[in-house]
């Protein structure tokens, strides 16, 4: 028995492992194939222009959803973007660069802006926008050395540099929010607009 039908297919506009792993875990049948744009460009015209990061982390998502252009399936683009106060931050390209982020985001709080978009031939036909809000913790210096060295270059697989399904859970004192989308899928929004649209079963 299964709870998917044949079709349409499901595509995966990304290269996130955390994704991936996401809609494994939920048994669906996807391929996942990652589509490049230049995304510090899209951002930084988009913070240029005034734009909120909603409405940026949507604009990201569509343009990767909508780089693959396939009429048989139905493509899964996302994106999220990490929001601290007044500022925004990327995955850190180094682990030089994930300790400087975490000692900015030590002891506050910050939001998640983490947007899905489902694309049909080029053309979006579903988004959603989920906004968990996660406290990091005032971690003591040498936890975060420590920290550091456990993680290694995982670190910059994430806009949070960490990652909550492992070590870096332990940096946060509260996390608000579908445990999905912290790890950069609305999950269940996504699953009850496949279950709509006749893709799984109701």
């Amino acid at each position: 028995m299964t709870w998917q039908a044949e079709a349409p297919a499901l595509l995966l506009a990304s290269a996130s492992p955390a994704r991936a792993a996401l809609l494994q875990a939920a048994g669906l049948r996807f391929v996942a194939r990652p589509a490049r744009i230049d995304e510090a460009a899209v951002k930084q015209a988009c913070r240029a222009e005034g734009a909120e990061a909603a409405e940026t982390a949507l604009l990201l998502a569509r343009l990767k959803a909508g780089r693959l252009r396939d009429p048989a399936a139905l493509v899964i683009g996302a994106d999220q973007i990490l929001v601290a106060g007044a500022d925004w931050f990327d995955k850190p390209d180094s682990p030089e660069a994930a300790r400087r982020q975490l000692l900015m985001l030590r002891g506050r709080e910050h939001e998640l802006v983490t947007a899905v978009v489902v694309c049909r031939d080029g053309e979006p036909v579903w988004q959603h926008v989920a906004r968990p809000r996660l406290l990091m913790r005032r971690f003591s210096d040498a936890f975060l050395d420590a920290y550091l060295a456990a993680e290694g270059e995982r670190l910059t697989e994430s806009v949070g540099a960490y990652r909550l399904e492992g070590p870096g859970v332990q940096l946060f004192d509260r996390v608000e929010g579908e445990h999905a989308a912290v790890l950069g899928l609305p999950l269940l929004a996504l699953l009850g607009f496949l279950r709509q649209h006749g893709v799984l079963m109701r």
